[in-house]
């Protein structure tokens, strides 16, 4: 019996290793940015009495981050990763249920779509501005030498 593998990340072992990798880049990353981000970090979240535990991908207790770090691609035909842009609003829900005293990072491949010039988080940030929480900042990272741009900075007041 064979697997299906027309969703798996080509090159990559599983898309599970591949988001793992993308990680330990942000890790190293942000490292070299005077920011230790050991691993996930847990916070409550929660709307009104009722709080759970949210792991975020990385995060510091000490330092008041938390990073969701998404390694995403364009489809292939340069269509429009729906269901991946699905997890990158319900990201936002869990950044807008953090506590304020958070900085907040998404933290995310850039893959440049030719066809639509443009990036997917460019794509993102024009078509669910609405969603993302003024104290968010979006960072892109380029996976072929471990490099990342903050695209949007976090609004202040």
């Amino acid at each position: 019996m064979t697997r299906d593998m027309t969703h798996q990340r080509v090159g990559a072992r599983s898309n599970a290793h591949a988001g793992r990798d993308f990680e330990v880049m942000a890790r190293h990353f942000f490292a070299g940015q005077g920011v230790a981000l050991p691993g996930s970090l847990k916070v409550m979240l929660g709307i009104g009495m009722t709080k759970k535990d949210h792991a975020f991908d990385l995060g510091c207790e000490e330092q008041k981050i938390l990073v969701e770090c998404k390694s995403h691609r364009w489809t292939r035909g340069a269509r429009i990763p729906v269901a991946k842009l699905t997890v990158w609003n319900e990201a936002m829900y869990y950044f807008s249920l953090a506590p304020g005293e958070y900085r907040k990072v998404m933290f995310v491949l850039r893959d440049e779509c030719r066809k639509r010039g443009l990036t997917l988080a460019d794509y993102y940030l024009r078509t669910y501005a609405h969603l993302v929480p003024p104290d968010v900042e979006f960072w892109e990272c380029d996976d072929t030498n471990g490099t990342a741009v903050c695209i949007r900075a976090a609004l202040t007041s």
